[in-house]
Order: C-alpha cells, then sequence, then structure tokens
C-alpha cells in the first residue's frame, strides 16, 4: 500500500511536500491550491485543484532488461514524487525561478517554460509574472502534456479563457529544439538541457539568444559533473545519500541510474557558463547550487 496525505499547498510546492499518512485509495493525494490572477500577478483568489500522484516504485522491483529513461505514463505518474526525491535542492530552484520571473517577465513578451513536464516552473513563472504576459510551456511527452493541460483547464487560465486577467498559459506538445522563441523576456529550462544530445546544445542555446529581448533572461538549472574526479565522486556519493534519505534503496538508485545515464548527459559548471557567454548574455551568474544540481542565470 502506498502512503500520502491531502494537503492545502500552492502548486509551486506540489512537487516537493512531504507525505507521511495513508490515502484512502492507496495514492499520494493532493487538494492544491492553484492562484488565479485579480489585479497584475497571479497571487490571490485560490482555486483548489485536487489529483492523486502515485508513489514512485519503478525500479523498486529485479528488471531483467533495464531500458532507456522515457518521460512516458508510468513515468508521469509518479514525476512528482520522483523528482521531488532525487532532485536536492529542488524546491529552492523552484521559488528562484518565481523570483526571476518577478524580474524579468514583462508585459505584452513571451516566457517560454521549455521541457515543462507536469508544470512547477511553469505555474511558479504564472504566478509571478505580470498582465499581458504569454506563457508557453513546452514538452514532447504526450504523457506530461496531458496532465498538464488538465490542470491548466482546471486553473482557467489558458489562451481561450480570455477572462483571466494575469498571465496566460499556452501548453505545447512539442520538440523544444523546433520550438520559435521569439519576444521572448525570459525562458526556463529547468532540468532540461541535460537530456538534449550534447552536440546540439550549443547551437539550441544560441537560437533561444537569438529570440530574447535586451534585458531579457535566460534560467538554466542542470545536474552538473566535476572536471576533478575526487569531486565528482564526492558530490555523486552525497547525491546517492540524499536519494537514500528520501527512501529510495540501493537497487533502485542503481536501476534508475542504469536506464538514465545514457539519456541524460551532464556537462561541468563551466561549460554551461562558457555557453551562455558565447551565446550572446552579458552577465552569466551561477547562483545556485545543491550537490550535484546547480542553476544559472543569464542577462542579455
Amino acid at each position: 500500500m502506498e502512503t500520502g496525505h491531502s494537503v492545502a499547498i500552492n502548486v509551486v510546492n506540489l512537487w516537493c511536500a512531504p507525505f507521511d499518512q495513508p490515502a484512502s485509495d492507496g495514492l499520494r493525494g493532493y487538494a492544491v491550491t492553484l492562484l488565479q490572477p485579480v489585479a497584475g500577478h497571479c497571487r490571490q483568489r485560490p482555486i483548489h485543484v485536487s489529483y492523486h500522484v502515485s508513489e514512485d516504485r519503478l525500479y523498486s522491483a529485479p528488471l531483467n532488461r533495464i531500458g532507456d529513461f522515457e518521460f512516458d505514463d508510468d513515468v508521469a505518474e509518479v514525476f512528482p514524487d520522483m523528482i521531488r526525491r532525487s532532485v536536492p535542492g529542488y524546491a529552492s530552484m523552484l521559488s528562484l525561478i518565481g523570483q526571476c520571473a518577478e524580474t524579468y517577465a514583462a508585459p505584452n513578451t513571451n516566457v517560454y517554460d521549455l521541457g515543462c513536464s507536469l508544470g512547477a516552473s511553469t505555474f511558479a513563472v504564472q504566478q509571478h509574472a505580470p498582465v499581458g504576459c504569454h506563457v508557453h510551456a513546452v514538452d514532447n511527452s504526450a504523457a506530461m502534456v496531458a496532465r498538464l493541460r488538465q490542470t491548466v483547464a482546471q486553473q482557467h487560465c489558458t489562451g481561450a479563457q480570455q477572462h483571466c486577467t494575469g498571465a496566460l498559459i499556452e501548453v505545447h506538445e512539442a520538440d523544444i529544439r523546433q520550438t520559435d522563441i521569439r519576444n521572448a523576456s525570459l525562458v526556463v529550462l529547468n532540468l532540461t538541457l541535460q537530456f538534449l544530445p550534447p552536440d546540439e546544445r550549443d547551437s539550441f542555446i544560441d537560437r533561444i539568444a537569438d529570440g530574447v529581448l535586451s534585458g531579457g533572461a535566460i534560467l538554466l538549472s542542470e545536474k552538473i559533473s566535476f572536471a576533478d574526479p575526487a569531486q565528482h565522486q564526492l558530490m555523486t556519493t552525497l547525491h546517492h545519500d540524499f536519494k537514500r534519505s528520501h527512501g529510495y534503496s540501493d537497487l533502485e538508485i542503481a536501476q534508475k541510474r542504469t536506464a538514465i545515464e545514457n539519456r541524460l548527459v551532464p556537462e561541468t559548471l563551466d561549460t554551461h557558463v562558457e555557453r551562455l557567454g558565447e551565446a550572446g548574455f552579458s552577465t552569466v551568474c551561477p547562483w545556485f547550487q545543491c550537490f550535484n544540481f546547480a542553476s544559472v542565470l543569464a542577462v542579455k
């Protein structure tokens, strides 16, 4: 029996909420408070959206064959629990995205959440973006997009809902590499670039930079590697300890690592900083790190 409890929380914190009591249906249950915009920023008039999130047990049993990690229905079903227990500092990353939106998202511009998954970053942006800002949430996973569209529809703040007075959300099922970036005041890549082939990352960031307005920004969060082998091993060990402290077994850690190692290829923090500088961002600042996860703010 999986365990959980129902709590009223802000959607930005959905992916890191604690739970330890059994739900009646055996799933982790959440009654989420989404904030609909009232006069400018999305901070008032709560809208309650209730749905369930399952505990991540995908790699808990021995597997004869471990396939490559995919963002399919099984992963989408447990994703909030998976990322909460796998990414140290994830709640802080989301908080920083909201703060960044407060500073850089501008009226009559576009904000892009590329690789949006279930929309944690999307809603963090929306809650701080001004009236007239258009938030584009883009992901190529049909399973993720379907769930996000359902949540956005419950929130009643889409392009089809013209009575919404704050930032509108438009969800796109598309390859982020084929997404047209234009008139952008802010672009969010929250644990996304790491899943693109390394030889495509320079041109991808260059193309994003071309669509960012002067004074606009890109916020990049990634799992990172370390040039020094001792540092790399230390951060990997601490990351695995973090997972164990959040209930993952050694078997789960090992099998997940096998599944994802060919899909998620991390780079050093210096590589990310250098790439953003070469793309034309005049100020590039690493502003958060927890073990082997880091966030970088780049302003054009």
